[in-house]
């Protein structure tokens, strides 16, 4: 095999699928076979606008969520056909971050993208800090789900939660989800607000106590407060959209001395009021979370392996690679929560 193909983005809502030359590995690299790959709403985002500020700028090969086989394994210790994943981020490991486990905000942070291809030329320090055994156990469509889950363990960690707390969730898509499912194995009372039902009802499944219906655009913080313990607010209020309007939902929607976890990423030049006699005299506290670290990329791989944890509803239907443009609007039209790309089929 001389040559493979990968769909690369060419800019907003367009992409193409290329042959391309097979890599030569130079010294700590290896080559992957991409077994799974799966679509996540950054892709979408990144499809929507043409690109991501810190991630890629097209033309180039997109897509991070993926899982597969060692085709090469040079001089790296590694063998051909070990079952990996590998994560879309590597840090230095020597910089002040790293140096207190917050690789996630490392100095010299460096990114991979190319799942949407049929192999994968990984970087020496991505084998290095960022390339994964999984058991046999584990599907390769599962273990492709360790990255968006590893963000998620992260932002379940920064909450800082002690004992069982009563934790709003506002948006049911798949990141949402997986909070859902890693908060109730946790012992917390899950509340998720979304205006989507089939979602809700996979919430449930997931672990959710309780779902409400909300609708879109925000202002909603009143409807989801007085679904909580007393009408007071929640210990906790996540945000899992990405929407302005809804972080000030999240915002307003805890008790005093509650926890607001912004976690969905607002595009570019948003902003959000803060109420300060609430933020001062309520002693509410604001996290910003971002991306994941190696030891939640690590848990991610374990709770993906536990067979309570029903990973698989988030997966919505399977595609092969020249398909991913069809994958994709199908995640924007509200009809798939993630989608599984066969590169070899």
């Amino acid at each position: 095999m001389s040559q493979f193909r990968v769909v690369e983005l060419v800019g907003p809502e367009e992409v193409r699928a290329v042959d391309v030359e097979m890599p030569t590995l130079e010294s700590g690299e290896v080559l992957v076979r991409v077994e799974a790959a799966t679509t996540c709403g950054t892709d979408v985002k990144v499809f929507r606008r043409g690109g991501h500020p810190r991630m890629l700028r097209p033309p180039c090969a997109f897509g991070h969520e993926l899982a597969g086989v060692i085709f090469e394994a040079g001089d790296t210790g590694w063998s051909k056909g070990e079952r990996v994943v590998v994560a879309n981020s590597a840090p230095c490991g020597e910089c002040d971050y790293c140096a207190c486990d917050r690789e996630n905000l490392c100095c010299d942070l460096r990114y991979l993208n190319g799942a949407f291809g049929q192999f994968l030329r990984i970087p020496a320090r991505f084998v290095e800090r960022s390339l994964y055994r999984i058991p046999e156990s584990l599907s390769f469509e599962i273990a492709s789900l360790a990255e968006p889950l590893a963000c998620v363990v992260h932002g379940v960690d920064a909450c800082r939660l002690t004992e069982p707390a009563e934790i709003l969730l506002y948006g049911a898509g798949p990141i949402g989800l997986l909070f859902v499912g890693v908060l109730a194995s946790r012992g917390h009372r899950v509340v998720v607000a979304d205006p989507n039902p089939s979602r809700l009802e996979v919430a449930r499944e997931l672990g959710g106590q309780e779902t409400i219906t909300i609708e879109r655009g925000g202002g909603q913080s009143g409807i989801a407060r007085a679904q909580s313990r007393g009408g007071l607010g929640y210990d906790v209020a996540i945000d899992a959209t990405g929407v302005p309007e809804v972080w000030a939902d999240a915002l307003a929607s805890v008790r005093p001395g509650g926890t607001v976890n912004l976690f969905g990423g607002c595009a570019p030049g948003t902003s959000v009021s803060l109420d300060t006699r609430s933020v001062h005299y309520d002693e509410i506290t604001i996290l910003g979370v971002y991306h994941h670290r190696p030891a939640t990329f690590r848990e991610a791989i374990e709770i993906l392996a536990r067979s309570d944890f029903a990973a698989e509803r988030l997966l919505s239907a399977e595609r092969p690679l020249d398909e991913l443009e069809d994958a994709l609007r199908s995640m924007m039209r509200k009809e798939a929560l993630k989608v599984v790309i066969r590169p070899h089929r």
